[in-house]
């Protein structure tokens, strides 16, 4: 009776609170033009079980106590996640606020939330006033150029009631008003498919406008004109930078004034005198123009800007995460090479630069080169930089203590060697700024084994390193691309670690903008190798990283929005099989980098490229069937169902003997049919028998980046938990855990990048700072801590908590901040007993498994009697929202 009474009087008088709300997943946007946007927000509760019954969504104008612009009544349902606003259509430049309220379970309800606010961008092209303006007499065509630098004086006389400024470029520029740098963005507008889509941001500068104003803003190449991708050519998308700013001014009288690019403003260059993302930044400090981008500055020599004309119709607002400087990092090492180097070791491999001070006399040279490793001897190495230069340069004034930072460049580096340095350097005269795109990291993983601790502060590091507004390969050589296999194969683990929602709906529409007619999808994104594409894996992120954000933040519009991508990349797959159904004869990378050897009877373990397309072929085909079901299209759900039914059969036929053995007798072979589905049920059991017989033998992996994502989970679900947990935890060559006592700090490339004699790999391929074989986060995250979202319920609406032991690891800790709140899992081995902790956030559910428990034996710490069932060797209980604690003898745990 008294639990009873306790389990309905912690649901009646439960607080419940709304809070962290969030619009197209940024809170408090501005500058947005989603034309319906979508609201999310999570609940509070000190209750158990709370689950949201209804909610009321009310947005107003101008302020939080402003006219109703649209209420959407009380609606009974528990959708708390991408609520689609309702209300008439919005305006270029409207403010709205919005908050919301949601009754739970117990009919209790909740208070309004505090409000939240999100702006509109410009949404009309005959919206925009401004021009482009270009500097006429600069050297387009040289191979360094330097930076340009735009100005323009202003003035306002009245009371100012908000001022916002809409600004992108041809390049990349940083904006100043009255001297002061406008915003944190770094990288902006950012790199799209610049031919197609450019995005301008949207500053609030109300609080920097005076009097006597100046605007001020400086341009460099970027990925517009710089160089990029390896033809080692500058102006892949033109060859003339180009501004675009207008500054939309409200006075409190209800008038408003317009400020705009046009051929009034001035243009110089100045300090900069180069800027590449390869190459680095070479500023002389002895040009700089003290005061230029303030009022009264002596523009008279500068000169005039051209307008020229351009359509705005390929400009976009954001929807990703803008880059900027999150993490300031010392040094910890100050080194003399045996080479007489002097050389900072940062302790981390990272992405950014380094801020520097220094102090000598006018001219002095100082430059800074940077390093992912030393060499065997301990010297400074920069051969896998390949013609990436990643070299900073910078003159001095003269004038005290000096302090420069690179304006448009970004370098990937643990060490950074030091030439020309007036006097004895010290620590403290750099600091390393580590830049990424601005994601909320919402996943930790941690456990009893150090090295595995390592592993995950190296895949969380790669992530930041490569996220860097397009999901690149690498940072550190002449390369930096949005290679699309790298990403596809790491999409689960990216987003257990970040919150990759509006990363990867920004990088997606660039899929589709570099999209070929025929459905072929480049090989990067986006696309500057001219017409490379169309490779198995590669190519399937089309499908793969929409159906991802739709898993882990059950976004649905994303697959609405997506769909004719994804299609046409299916559809060329079924055009290059044929009536066979079998994807043969075309090029593809294949398993890219996998384990190789030199033996004589055991060459490496390559798997058939046609294997490997005709697998994602049926895959990628049985994904869009589902799509096309979620999203309501029933008719493309049956045609693909069949085909990847046919597909499947062929597969069969061409690929796997009647014993099911696959003709390429390797663990990518096998953990691609049998994670894939390919196989039928008959043959599934030796299928498995092989992939384990092979794991056996060889005693590690022998995969590349197509089976490794899919090894320790394929393992584990044939119930080889045991080979899993061995690979995981195999220090030698090839493994994850070889990096890790080698010192990295990221991920590698290569299993073996550096040998255990201290050489190196291949330095035309062999970079420190590499996510791809970082997918085992994901393993980590749903299968050793046990954390999955119910695939019919995406979202983490309805939480799977299926924690495994294995590995001689005694705990393991994971946490993820979904949608809905924190999910919490986490075991440990406390002297006889397994004690496992689980938290579920309110409006979702949860379905429990406690491996190796039985009944009468599991203690829990709660006051409510929880409903648990024996299901062979383990048991299950379903829960609602709350803090749990089970408790029971760990003697079944293998």
């Amino acid at each position: 009776m008294f639990l009873l009474f306790s389990m309905i009087s912690s649901m009646l008088f439960a607080k419940i609170q709304v809070t962290k709300l969030v619009c197209e997943y940024h809170e408090n946007p501005i500058g947005i033009d989603v034309k319906k946007p979508r609201f999310s927000w999570q609940i509070l509760s000190d209750g158990q079980n709370v689950m949201q019954t209804a909610y009321e969504i009310k947005v107003t104008d101008q302020s939080p106590k402003g006219k109703l612009v649209w209420s959407s009544g009380k609606v009974e349902s528990d959708q708390s996640v991408n609520v689609e606003y309702g209300g008439p259509v919005l305006k270029s430049m409207q403010r709205l606020y919005w908050q919301v309220r949601v009754w739970d379970n117990s009919k209790n309800v909740s208070a309004w939330s505090a409000p939240a606010s999100w702006e509109m961008g410009i949404l009309e092209p005959g919206t925009w006033k401004a021009s482009w303006i270009s500097m006429d007499s600069a050297n387009d065509t040289a191979d360094v150029r330097p930076c340009q630098y735009f100005r323009k004086d202003f003035s306002t006389a009245k009371k100012i009631k908000s001022a916002r400024i809409y600004v992108t470029c041809k390049g990349l520029y940083q904006l100043f008003l009255n001297g002061q740098k406008v915003g944190p963005d770094l990288f902006t507008p950012g790199w799209t498919s610049y031919n197609k889509r450019i995005q301008y941001q949207t500053y609030d500068v109300t609080s920097l406008l005076q009097g006597k104003n100046s605007l001020g803003a400086i341009l460099g190449d970027g990925w517009y004109r710089g160089r990029i991708g390896w033809s080692s050519k500058h102006g892949y998308y033109g060859n003339k930078l180009a501004l675009l700013a207008q500054l939309q001014i409200s006075y409190t009288d209800g008038t408003s004034e317009t400020v705009c690019s046009d051929n009034s403003w001035k243009v110089s260059t100045g300090p900069i005198l180069g800027s590449s993302i390869y190459d680095g930044e070479t500023y002389d400090a002895r040009l700089e123009m003290p005061g230029w981008n303030k009022t009264g500055f002596d523009d008279s020599q500068w000169e005039q800007a051209s307008v020229s004309s351009q359509s705005e119709d390929i400009l976009i607002a954001p929807q990703g995460d803008p880059v900027r400087a999150n993490r300031e990092i010392k040094p910890i090492k100050l080194l003399t090479t045996p080479n007489g180097e002097t050389v900072f070791d940062m302790g981390q491999n990272m992405v950014g630069w380094v801020r520097l001070k220094v102090q000598g006399k006018k001219g002095d040279k100082v430059i800074l080169k940077f390093a992912e490793v030393l060499d065997k001897e301990g010297n400074f190495y920069t051969a896998n930089l390949r013609k990436a230069k990643a070299t900073d340069t910078y003159i001095l004034k003269g004038n005290g203590e000096e302090v420069f930072e690179p304006h448009f460049t970004f370098h990937g580096f643990r060490f950074v060697k030091l030439e020309g340095f007036p006097g004895t350097p010290a620590l403290d005269n750099i600091t390393g700024i580590v830049i990424y795109s601005d994601m909320l990291q919402t996943g930790t993983f941690a456990c009893s084994d150090t090295l595995v601790n390592q592993l995950q502060h190296n895949i969380q590091w790669g992530q930041r390193g490569n996220f860097l507004d397009v999901p690149t390969d690498c940072p550190q050589r002449d390369e930096r691309l949005g290679w699309t296999g790298d990403a596809q194969v790491f999409s689960m683990t990216a987003a257990f670690n970040f919150d990759v929602a509006a990363f990867y709906t920004k990088w997606t529409k660039d899929i589709t903008a570099d999209q070929l007619s025929d459905g072929k999808v480049p090989h990067v994104i986006p696309d500057v190798l001219k017409g490379g594409g169309g490779s198995t894996a590669w190519a399937d992120v089309a499908l793969i990283v929409p159906w991802t954000v739709y898993r882990i933040y059950g976004d649905k519009r994303i697959l609405e929005q997506q769909y004719s991508s994804m299609k046409g990349w299916v559809e060329y797959m079924r055009n290059r099989a044929g009536d066979d159904n079998l994807w043969t004869g075309d090029k593809h990378f294949g398993d890219w980098l996998a384990f190789a050897t030199t033996h004589s009877d055991y060459p490496g373990a390559t798997t058939e490229k046609d294997l490997i397309a005709t697998a994602y072929y049926c895959y990628s085909t049985g994904l869009l069937a589902r799509i096309a079901g979620i999203i309501g299209n029933k008719t493309d759900e049956a045609e693909y169902t069949a085909l990847a039914k046919a597909i499947k059969k062929a597969f069969n036929a061409e690929f796997v003997t009647p014993n099911g053995r696959l003709v390429s007798h390797t663990q990518t072979a096998y953990a691609l049919a049998l994670s894939f589905d390919l196989l039928p049920e008959n043959l599934r059991v030796n299928a498995a028998d092989y992939l384990a017989e092979d794991v056996k033998k060889f005693g590690h992996l022998t995969t590349g980046f197509v089976g490794t994502p899919l090894l320790c989970s394929t393992l584990s679900s044939i119930g080889r938990d045991d080979l899993a947990f061995m690979l995981l935890m195999r220090k030698e060559y090839p493994s994850w855990l070889y990096p890790v006592t080698q010192g990295a700090t990221t991920i590698w490339e290569r299993w073996d990048g550096q040998k255990p004699d201290g050489t190196f790999q291949d330095v035309g391929m062999n970079s420190f700072n590499h996510y791809a074989y970082g997918a085992i986060g994901e393993w980590l995250y749903n299968h050793v801590a046990g954390i999955n979202a119910d695939p019919e319920n995406p979202g983490y609406k309805h939480i799977i908590l299926s924690p495994h032991v294995g590995g001689g690891l005694t705990n393991a800790d994971a946490k993820f901040m979904s949608m809905y709140g924190r999910i919490k899992s986490a075991w440990k081995i406390d002297g006889q007993d397994f004690v496992y902790e689980v938290s579920i956030p309110a409006n979702t559910t949860a379905s429990v498994t406690l491996p190796a428990a039985q009944v009468n034996q599991v203690i829990t710490s709660d006051d409510v009697k929880l409903k648990l069932v024996q299901n062979q060797k383990n048991v299950t209980v379903q829960l609602g929202s709350g803090n749990y604690s089970f408790r029971y003898p760990a003697s079944g745990l293998k």
